[in-house]
């Protein structure tokens, strides 16, 4: 192929450029449409829980009662870890990110479960629900550790949102709030294939195990261009202060062509579905548990900028209303992004099975634009310095 064709196929970050089928999620950007398996989001985040659509995203169907009752029954059997996962946690810094922790944690559970029988139904099984059910109790068990504390033991009596809201704050919480809490984790469980999914996907075309699968897929969802930035919005609210600074923000931002955190997704040129939503539970949230002011700043620039912004296809997507909501549940804002993590590796999950089903390991191409083929030369004739 010449270079002129190879430029024409090439495209920045894969944009744009289809890599794999897929029978997972389904997006809409025009129409601002989500859908897991063909069910829209609106319906899953009203109707079912967590569990069950971490379910329907992995294996590809609603379960039934009996299959639900047992899935949950085998995930809340596995959510506590090991006294070593416990004990390496207590060698990390207290200063460590807990990103960084749980890319770790989740990394060495492959050594609890080494067996790598990726062609075994029941390998499968259990693997996912080892994962989802552990890496809940070890974002907590970080969180606790670092402070000084001993990690809170899961509660068998309590639901999986229910159950992580306790071990992080040693309180049964509010069952509205558990609930809610609950409807953010279906939210953000799968959006097709964003940085993490690929790099999950990825990682398990090379056939590895599926804890090196869900730990690369954490260490991608770290960087600040993919996981985090609904605690960006936070700052921006705060830094904004009212709703009558918020045009002079605005108008600042745009003539320095700076971004406005919690606006604009690749994918929508409409607001986010999930954004919707979300802002319906920080209304639920606030109506119950009081309100938070920074949700008039928040009002305001989405008002503002619906004029600004609205005719470019920038509306706020799904972390425009998402810190809002965490902040509430009493979550730490540096805890958001593993918080995307837990509800996320059900989305990473139903990708590595996918993956599995038809597998071909990735190996893209590259456009060399280095030097000619050169003569070498001597140590001692060499003049030319570079730094490293």
């Amino acid at each position: 192929m010449s270079n002129e064709s190879t430029e024409i196929l090439f495209r920045p970050g894969l944009e744009g450029v289809p890599v794999t089928h897929s029978a997972i999620c389904d997006i809409d950007g025009n129409q601002g449409n989500l859908s897991y398996r063909g069910y829209p989001i609106e319906d899953l985040a009203a109707h079912s829980t967590f569990l069950e659509v971490a379910y329907l995203l992995i294996w590809g169907e609603l379960p039934t009662q009996q299959q639900l009752r047992d899935f949950e029954a085998e995930v809340q059997m596995h959510r506590r870890v090991s006294f070593r996962v416990r004990d390496m946690m207590k060698c990390f810094p207290a200063t460590g990110h807990p990103m960084d922790a749980l890319q770790s944690s989740a990394a060495s559970l492959g050594l609890f479960y080494s067996r790598r029988a990726i062609d075994k139904p029941q390998y499968v099984y259990d693997a996912v629900v080892r994962l989802i059910a552990k890496i809940p109790t070890m974002v907590a068990a970080f969180q606790l550790i670092r402070k000084g504390q001993d990690p809170i033991q899961p509660r068998d009596d309590l639901a999986y949102s229910a159950n992580f809201l306790y071990m992080l704050t040693d309180r049964e919480p509010d069952p509205i709030a558990a609930r809610i809490f609950d409807r953010c984790l279906i939210l953000h469980a799968e959006h097709s294939l964003n940085a993490s999914t690929f790099s999950a996907r990825v990682t398990a075309s090379t056939l590895t195990d599926p804890y090196a699968v869900v730990a690369s897929a954490v260490g991608t969802l770290a960087g600040p261009l993919h996981g985090g930035a609904n605690e960006d919005v936070l700052a921006m609210l705060e830094q904004i202060e009212s709703p009558e600074n918020v045009l002079d923000y605005l108008e600042e931002a745009i003539s320095k062509k700076s971004k406005i955190m919690g606006f604009g997704h690749r994918e929508y040129r409409v607001k986010d579905p999930r954004a919707t939503i979300l802002q319906g539970l920080a209304e639920e949230m606030f109506a119950r548990f009081g309100k938070d002011d920074m949700y008039d700043v928040a009002r305001a620039l989405e008002d503002e900028a619906s004029s600004l912004l609205g005719p470019k296809g920038i509306y706020p997507n799904v972390d425009f209303y998402s810190g809002l909501v965490y902040r509430k549940l009493g979550i730490p804002r540096d805890l958001f992004t593993p918080v995307f993590a837990i509800s996320r590796v059900a989305g990473w999950l139903a990708h590595w099975r996918e993956q599995l089903g038809a597998n071909r390991i990735f190996r893209p191409s590259q456009i060399y634009t280095g030097k000619d083929m050169r003569a070498w030369s001597p140590l001692e004739d060499r003049s030319i310095q570079v730094d490293p």
